[in-house]
């Protein structure tokens, strides 16, 4: 078995906070040089755009000096650069800083932010906004929220480090405490334990319920209601993707705002914040793994349709 080479550090700086795009060249492949493998590998970038890059010095190895367009292909080679991203529009809610230590930051992520960038969301993510406004370049998600969440995200400030906190997500190590408001439906019987397997297909943008072992479990408790709505705790056991919005939608009271539960409705234009998702990260409880400080982390976020 060939052993991985680990990658060396990139050569490039980041770009507004966010890293650039590395490469690793495959074993195996008829290609002849290096500009013949990406311009078949990143299709997505348009017609001449990968020429483009090459012949602009765009595209690096790791000297950081230019790759250049007649390159030979080397299996196993790391090249860099940075995607050229479209204007985004700018979430216009602040990322609160909770907690900020020599090994963590604990920050309160508005609606609408990604936690890291992904897909057509980079620039605008409270990672790459917090790298940049905090000056961490080094900082890293130890777990995500979903864009349309808000609440506690914890990072981390080491890279050497990370792997320790995202155990601790991964040990269920970590206490969370969700809020959300939805329909109240008095013959709802609450406090409730609710499990089913999970299950979320690659371009899909639902997850669904199957049957099978289960994979997901939430705790459901009501905190209160009125005027038709409930104000609902929720205490995830495990972290399926949508699993909080996917179980209270099987109780039959779909969270305020959730474009995906019960019915995928049409897309919402970017600059549309008038109807957040009513689902909060309110609270995180752990042990940390390298000071051994019990921490307690509480989001002063309100969600809206509970409290006008």
């Amino acid at each position: 078995m060939r052993r991985r080479t680990p990658p060396p550090p990139a050569p490039l700086p980041q770009r507004d906070g966010v890293d650039p795009v590395r490469v690793r060249l495959p074993y195996g492949g008829a290609w002849a040089t290096v500009r013949e493998h990406l311009v078949e590998r990143l299709t997505g970038a348009g017609p001449g755009t990968v020429e483009g890059m090459f012949h602009a010095g765009l595209i690096v190895g790791a000297d950081g000096l230019a790759v250049a367009p007649d390159a030979p292909y080397e299996p196993g080679m790391f090249v860099w650069f940075h995607r050229e991203l479209p204007a985004e529009v700018p979430v216009p809610f602040p990322v609160e800083v909770v907690h900020r230590d020599a090994h963590i930051v604990v920050a309160d992520k508005p609606h609408f932010l990604a936690t890291t960038p992904r897909g057509t969301h980079v620039t605008e993510t409270a990672l790459a906004r917090l790298r940049r406004e905090l000056g961490i370049p080094a900082l890293t998600a130890a777990h995500r929220l979903d864009r349309l969440t808000a609440g506690l995200v914890l990072f981390t400030v080491r890279p050497e480090e990370r792997g320790a906190y995202q155990n601790l997500f991964r040990d269920r190590r970590v206490h969370k405490e969700y809020e959300a408001v939805a329909p109240y439906d008095p013959a709802l019987v609450l406090p409730r334990t609710v499990r089913s397997r999970i299950v979320k297909e690659r371009g899909v943008q639902a997850a669904r319920e199957v049957e099978g072992e289960p994979n997901a479990e939430t705790h459901v408790e009501l905190a209160g209601h009125r005027s038709g709505l409930g104000r609902y705790r929720l205490l995830p056991a495990t972290g399926q993707t949508h699993q909080l919005r996917v179980h209270l939608n099987s109780l039959g009271v779909p969270i305020l705002g959730d474009p995906l539960y019960p019915e995928v409705t049409g897309p919402v234009p970017a600059d549309d914040f008038r109807q957040p998702l009513q689902l909060l990260a309110r609270r995180l409880e752990f042990t940390d793994p390298v000071t051994g400080v019990e921490h307690t982390f509480v989001s002063e976020r309100v969600l809206h349709a509970w409290t006008s």
